[in-house]
């Protein structure tokens, strides 16, 4: 029988580590997780993780519906889970890969929460 525990994986980042440590996300963190969303294949990997929802999907199923090779995939996942964007559990045997949304909520709304506020500019003295 297989066991269906689910135990996070050492390699998620520490709290730490996390932007969602604190209330709000810092301009470092936020420049972290689009850094790794800055290449097609990781961008590809998140946004099927995050269209198959809160169950998670392991390599070959990722493989199943990209075109990127299991090797090179794991080096595109392990971006992402440095950036917190991407939680690995284990699943019996699997590693099940599911997108941090409060990660990425957080980088969105760092992006939009003062989103056509204004601005007063400033003036240079010339």
């Amino acid at each position: 029988m297989t066991d269906k525990t689910i135990m996070p994986m050492s390699s998620v980042i520490s709290d730490d580590e996390s932007f969602l440590a604190t209330s709000s996300p810092t301009l470092s963190h936020v420049a972290q997780a689009l850094s790794a969303l800055g290449h097609e294949a990781r961008l590809s990997v998140f946004r099927l993780l995050v269209v198959n929802g809160e169950g998670g999907l392991n390599v070959g199923e990722i493989t199943d519906h990209l075109d990127i090779p299991a090797s090179t995939l794991a080096h595109h996942l392990r971006a992402l889970v440095q950036a917190n964007l991407v939680i690995q559990e284990r699943r019996g045997r699997e590693i099940v890969n599911r997108p941090n949304y409060e990660t990425m909520q957080g980088a969105l709304g760092f992006l939009t929460d003062q989103c056509c506020a204004g601005l007063e500019l400033k003036r240079s003295a010339a």
